[in-house]
């Protein structure tokens, strides 16, 4: 879903970008030593739509947590952001080891916000029953002995 909406935004002439929670700390945690990172900080900057997947999926650690906060507190209202989570608002806290960090990132994530909550099958899993169906054999094939 976030991925046709950031085309559809690019396609309007804005411009945005799709990351995955990690590479978004990886960015975070390299910029001041990485050209790269950098150059793809200073784009997350300057994008008019940001989508962020997995967002809280892994704990993350005390520092890399205050940079993502500075972050989306520099992105407040100036850039659109889409988030993708599989875990609630109040498992945030225990996933960035601080209830008062964690608030204070829902407040400016959840202002003036859509909330999109989707249940049932995930696509991806429901789109892999042909194999969760299949037996899977384990182990080497039995060797026949030679006397048969």
């Amino acid at each position: 879903m976030q991925n046709s909406d950031i085309y559809d935004a690019i396609k309007t002439g804005k411009k945005g970008y799709l990351f995955t929670m990690e590479e978004l700390i990886t960015c975070l945690r390299t910029k001041d030593i990485s050209a790269a990172a950098m150059q793809t900080y200073s784009r997350i900057l300057h994008a008019d739509i940001i989508a962020i997947d997995d967002i809280m999926l892994f704990p993350i650690k005390k520092e890399d947590s205050s940079a993502f906060f500075n972050l989306i507190n520099t992105l407040h209202e100036k850039v659109s952001l889409i988030i993708t989570t599989n875990k609630s608002p109040t498992e945030w806290a225990e996933t960035l080891d601080d209830e008062v960090l964690a608030s204070a990132l829902l407040d400016r994530l959840l202002y003036k916000c859509e909330v999109i909550k989707l249940s049932g099958t995930s696509y991806r899993m429901e789109n892999r029953q042909t194999i969760l169906k299949k037996e899977v054999k384990r182990g080497r094939p039995r060797k026949k002995p030679d006397n048969e």
